[in-house]
């Protein structure tokens, strides 16, 4: 069975950002978004026109979107997550139009598990450095 856009976008947000708090979780969705409604570029050319299933899946961008990573399987990978109703909700906060505005317009995020952030990426440079988000949770 195929998933709706929601149920992936839930899945992408726990995989990518489910221990990153609400501004995590948010910023992948808002990023996903994005891209898929880019006006230009490859994002625009891979989107069709606003198919989320095609950004998710878009080869070698989203770790969690593929079942085997460095020739070995990826457990941590979409259809293995059971999103709950936190990641629905910031689903369908971003289906209904919201963003991060810390984000704003950023087609990528990284979570690199060191104290500073390079100030280009991806690594060919074409992006640079927008903010930092700190962990914040819903209660």
């Amino acid at each position: 069975m195929a998933y709706s856009d929601r149920e992936l976008l839930a899945r992408i947000i726990e995989c990518e950002a489910g221990g990153e708090g609400d501004n995590g979780m948010k910023a992948v969705a808002t990023v996903v978004l994005n891209r898929t409604y880019a006006s230009e570029g490859e994002y625009f050319r891979v989107s069709e026109g606003g198919n989320i299933r095609n950004i998710i899946f878009q080869k070698g961008q989203f770790d969690c979107a593929t079942e085997n990573l460095l020739n070995k399987y990826n457990p941590q990978n979409i259809y293995n997550m059971n999103p709950t109703d936190i990641h629905y909700y910031v689903a369908d906060w971003a289906l209904s139009g919201n963003k991060l505005g810390e984000v704003g317009e950023c087609l990528w995020y990284l979570n690199p598990f060191r104290p500073n952030c390079s100030n280009t990426f991806p690594s060919n440079g074409s992006g640079t450095f927008k903010t930092r988000l700190r962990k914040t949770l819903l209660l």
